[in-house]
């Protein structure tokens, strides 16, 4: 067995070290920052250059450490971490957007294990094509528009960073390309399907086998009524949403009803219009939106739930939303965060009324699908202003213009109200048979069978 050689000397004890291997006529040489041993060439060929450089490398690799640089090269995952954590910092001092998140994400699951290894300097045309090659890999399709732009954007955040810090020049930043597939037509829910999903989650929550699992069914169902009745954002926007955000309004109006009382007076008929206005903040930024009825309702449950507290009509809850209350909402009674469960249950809850798949897209619907439910009633049957609804939603008129095209838009005075959608939904409704659960039907079937 052949021995490797290698001629070692000891420049700093312990800090750093010059050795030759065999078969190799340069130096190399090792050297320790922040407990890590690092290693590089010094292109010398004499001993003593070789020495001068390796005490150059490692007194630049100090300098560069002090300064919360990457201390070995301008590899492109090291500059990408700085831009991690410089984001991270900013949120942490409220200076951060919210989209920072996914940045943050994209940096992490698609460009680092594409560019990683890659001196920044050396991200050019061929190493953007590896990226689309790897990212279309990963998610198994072509990306949209959409999440183009959010990784392109993700992207030029490292590159700012490295123009920050001088690794790169301006002049010298890739340009990128946002040409992605168009968008699918979203999958949502038809009014028949809304009003079977609302009809069968009551005797869901009741087939629950235990007291968590019920309280957590009530919470999800919850859940799914605010982001109908709101067209939130799932997740943060309402997961993360505190009592102190929550707002509770009336608008009383008296209606005639044509019927008379004994002594001749017609009767009259007083709608509190209950409504409540929650802060949200989510990708872009934080605002007000509008809840209806049944948000209201929703809330009232959770308190009651939680807090075992009755709210009023006129002053519902000032207990819990007051500035001082930093409560969140959507929690189970013990403060514990379902939202990780909320997905997987929910998926199985429709797969087991057959609601999984949109038959107009032939895709699976997920908790987007409830927004987008939002945006078409309100257009088609609550008539909100385009405008209108783009400030509920969070998002451009362009938008809602693209993803609901297909959609006659009608003008109305009645904007946020939803009175034409809460009278559709709280119409009594037998679930068809079609999407009744499968696991009760085989449950009574059986039963039938030991009856016979």
């Amino acid at each position: 067995m052949t021995s490797r050689l290698e001629t070692t000397h000891q420049v700093f004890p312990k800090r750093l070290v010059v050795y030759k291997r065999e078969r190799c006529t340069t130096w190399q040489c090792r050297y320790k920052v922040s407990g890590n041993w690092l290693r590089a060439s010094t292109n010398h060929h004499d001993l003593n250059l070789a020495k001068e450089r390796a005490r150059e490398i490692l007194i630049e690799a100090e300098i560069r450490e002090r300064a919360g640089l990457p201390t070995v090269t301008r590899r492109f995952k090291d500059i990408a971490q700085l831009a991690i954590d410089r984001m991270i910092k900013e949120t942490s001092v409220n200076q951060g957007k919210v989209i920072y998140k996914d940045y943050i994400r994209v940096i992490k699951d698609y460009l680092i294990p594409s560019l990683g290894n890659q001196l920044i300097t050396n991200i050019d045309y061929d190493a953007l094509e590896k990226l689309d090659k790897d990212r279309k890999e990963k998610m198994g399709k072509s990306p949209t528009v959409s999440t183009l732009r959010t990784q392109n954007a993700a992207l030029n955040r490292v590159f700012d960073e490295a123009v920050m810090r001088g690794f790169i020049a301006e002049i010298s930043r890739p340009k990128l390309d946002s040409k992605g597939k168009r968008g699918d037509r979203r999958p949502s829910f038809e009014l028949h399907e809304v009003k079977a999903l609302l009809a069968n989650l009551p005797s869901w929550i009741d087939a629950a086998r235990s007291v968590e699992s019920r309280e957590r069914r009530q919470l999800m169902s919850d859940y799914i009524e605010a982001l109908i009745d709101t067209g939130a954002r799932p997740g943060i926007e309402l997961l993360d949403i505190k009592w102190k955000q929550i707002r509770f309004m009336t608008s009383p109006a008296i209606t005639k009803t044509g019927e008379f009382d004994e002594e001749g007076e017609e009767i009259e008929m007083c709608n509190l219009n209950r409504t409540c206005e929650l802060t949200v903040t989510g990708k872009t930024g934080t605002r007000q939106i509008i809840g209806r009825l049944p948000m209201v309702k929703v809330l009232l449950r959770i308190a009651r739930r939680n807090y075992g507290l009755e709210g009023s009509l006129v002053n519902p809850l000032p207990e819990l939303v007051n500035p001082n209350n930093n409560d969140y909402v959507f929690r189970m009674k013990d403060g514990t965060d379902p939202n990780e469960s909320f997905q997987k249950m929910f998926m199985v809850f429709l797969e087991d009324h057959n609601l999984l798949w949109d038959p107009k897209t032939n895709q699976k619907r997920v908790f987007y699908s409830l927004r987008h439910t939002y945006a078409t009633l309100s257009l088609t049957h609550d008539k909100v202003p385009i405008h209108t609804l783009a400030k509920q939603m969070g998002t451009s008129v362009l938008m809602i213009e693209k993803h609901y095209s297909h959609l006659k838009v009608i003008q109305a005075a009645e904007q946020l109200r939803g009175d034409a959608t809460r009278k559709l939904l709280s119409e009594k409704y037998e679930a068809v048979q079609v999407y009744q659960s499968k696991k009760r039907a085989i449950q009574a079937s059986a039963q039938d069978q030991r009856g016979n």
